[in-house]
């Protein structure tokens, strides 16, 4: 038989869970605090209340919606629920069995669980933006989205639901409505059912003005905010509806807000390309410098149609970020239709092009568009780059030398600048078919010359930094040959030329630096004569010995290199030890001395003998 497993009493089972839930708490500090500030009350008469769009829109920024991480947010959401499940104590059964709880109105004692159903629908909404950008490559992920929206949408029923509560205050229960109004109106707007769509965001959008109006500037700031959101969204709902000043509306909303984000934003490029591809249908031909040239692919006809609009579009922008980003997507829309036209170019059928027809030096019109097109492309990509330089020369006037917690601009950054534009009007000049056009070789040539003398000023600028005063001077004079030749040469070219920058200004401020390099450059000169003085007095090898009575200021004097004396010393020459010769030695007799000398020894055997034995006398 198998044995039971004996279950602990239920007195030590709470006490277990107890404790769980104490470490817990402490783990989880954010879900032991009243979310939002908002006071968790136990009593059943207290009201409670939870700042739903202040705590979604933390939690988004947080964790990756500024970054358009939705997976992340997502996973946020699911830890936040789980630990708020374990805090208060509200499992959906144990590891071995699921049991399915829902929050209830009597349930309502702590805001929390208000806080728990608002995480579902996040959770939801998350996902369901994560399938919306997969989407793009997997159109099977459609179905899943909308699965999920749906379940977002249960979810913010539920708590509105709750809210209707008397435990719920006033406040809650009208962000509670506002919150479900937009999640059904997301699903009614990718469900493309317009009108409820519409009725969704504008209960949405009434509720979140009545609140910004009734509270602080502070709390204002983010209910206005997102009635900004959704106004797009309206107006889109509004134009497919049949409100046609609707389009010129989200147009400017477009330009104002440098950008839509969301479910609207690949739907408003679809609907201007839609619109403008109606009104492709009609254009058949395009004039340029005289001639005119069929247009029979659609791609091409729709980015024709829409220059204009952009280049409004880009002069109406308000900041530069939305500038930048209006110049970047007509230069795409602009190599795309390049390319079209560059893939009906064949290789046998360029050939052909290229040749000419008689003696007038034409080309076809396939290849006269392509040099159109090319030609708006360097134009876009020129005044793109002039935009930046006008707004570094902006930084450069206003910077301030002690800000040091970002690199500050130089006039180096604009020199480059200024290299990519020549470089792109000497691309101008090769277009094919534009090589008889001597009004345009000319126009080319005088924006050339305008361009090459603000690079020459900024090349000038460049090295009055460095004190190389010659050299500016020279490229100053260089900056005024330039200006004067555009000034001479520009009589029937103010139109065309009307939008570069003022050459006239560049050279009244390039006579003012003239004057002023001038006085640096005598003042520098000084510094560096009586600097050259006094280190000559300094550096001329001569130790401080020989020089007590010259006064200077020698700051090597002070290092362990100080120069004092001579060290070693220098070879001085000094007499030699004297030599001494004895002349008188010559003439000196010295006295006998054979009696000091050692008598003759005997001889014979006896000698012999005591010689051996020492006895030799």
């Amino acid at each position: 038989k198998k044995k039971k497993k004996k279950l602990p009493e239920h007195g030590g089972g709470s006490g277990g869970s107890g404790g769980g839930r104490g470490a817990g708490g402490e783990e989880n500090k954010e879900n032991e605090r009243p979310s939002a500030g908002s006071k968790a009350n136990k009593e059943f008469g207290d009201s409670l209340s939870l700042e739903i769009l202040q705590i979604i829109k933390e939690s988004q920024q947080q964790h990756g919606l500024r970054h358009g991480d939705f997976q992340r947010y997502r996973g946020y959401c699911s830890r936040r629920q789980r630990r708020l499940r374990k805090t208060l104590n509200f499992k959906m059964g144990n590891r071995h069995k699921f049991t399915g709880k829902k929050v209830t109105e009597e349930l309502l004692t702590d805001n929390r669980y208000l806080l728990l159903v608002l995480m579902d629908a996040e959770r939801a909404w998350s996902y369901a933006m994560q399938l919306k950008q997969e989407a793009n490559t997997e159109p099977r992920k459609r179905f899943h989205l909308l699965s999920r929206l749906r379940k977002a949408v249960k979810h913010a029923e539920e708590l509105e639901r709750l809210c209707e509560s008397n435990r719920v205050d006033a406040k809650t229960k009208l962000e509670a409505q506002a919150y479900t109004a937009y999640l059904s109106g997301m699903l009614r707007f990718e469900h493309q059912e317009w009108k409820a769509a519409i009725e969704a965001f504008n209960k949405c959008k009434t509720i979140y003005e009545k609140l910004a109006s009734a509270f602080t500037e502070e709390q204002a700031v983010l209910y206005n905010q997102r009635v900004e959101e959704i106004s797009p969204n309206i107006r889109y709902c509004a134009y497919n509806i049949g409100d046609q000043s609707a389009i010129n509306e989200l147009m400017q909303m477009r330009l104002r807000s440098g950008g839509t984000e969301g479910l609207l934003a690949e739907k408003l490029e679809a609907l201007i390309t839609q619109t403008r591809a109606k009104q492709a249908a009609t254009m058949s031909e395009v004039e340029w410098r005289g001639r005119t040239v069929p247009v029979k692919i659609d791609k091409v006809r729709i980015f024709l149609l829409g220059l204009a609009d952009n280049e409004a579009a880009i002069v109406q922008a308000e900041s530069e970020e939305t500038k930048e980003r209006l110049f970047e997507s007509m230069l795409s829309e602009c190599r795309d239709a390049i390319q079209v036209v560059r893939e009906e170019l064949k290789p046998d059928q360029k050939q052909r092009d290229y040749i000419l027809e008689g003696e007038s030096g034409k080309v076809s019109n396939l290849q006269y568009l392509h040099s159109y097109l090319t030609y708006i492309k360097l134009s876009t990509a020129i005044k793109r780059n002039e935009n930046m330089a006008k707004g570094l020369q902006r930084a450069l006037l206003q910077q301030q030398p002690e800000d040091d917690s970002k690199r500050s601009p130089r006039p180096q950054d604009l020199i480059r600048l200024y290299d990519i534009i020549l470089q792109n009007l000497v691309e101008l000049l090769q277009l094919p078919g534009l090589e008889e056009d001597k009004a345009f070789q000319k126009e080319i040539g005088l924006k050339t010359l305008v361009f090459k003398a603000y690079r020459c000023f900024f090349i000038a600028q460049s090295y009055v930094l460095v004190k190389k005063w010659s050299e500016a001077l020279v490229l100053y004079d260089r900056v005024l040959k330039y200006a004067n030749e555009v000034n001479s040469d520009a009589g029937a070219f103010k139109n065309s030329l009307k939008d570069l920058p003022d050459v006239q200004e560049l050279i009244t401020q390039v006579r003012s630096e003239k004057c002023s390099l001038q006085a640096a450059a005598i003042l520098d000169g000084n510094d560096a004569h009586q600097t050259e003085t006094s280190s000559s007095q300094v550096k001329d090898n001569k130790p401080l010995v020989e020089r007590f009575e010259t006064f200077c200021l020698d700051p090597s004097l002070v290092t362990k290199q100080a120069n004092l004396v001579h060290f070693p010393p220098g070879f001085q020459p000094i007499p030699c030890k004297p030599l001494f010769f004895d002349l008188a030695l010559n003439h000196v007799a010295f006295p006998p001395l054979e009696d000091k000398l050692e008598q003759k020894t005997k001889s014979g055997l006896t000698g012999y003998i005591k010689g051996i034995f020492g006895f030799r006398s």
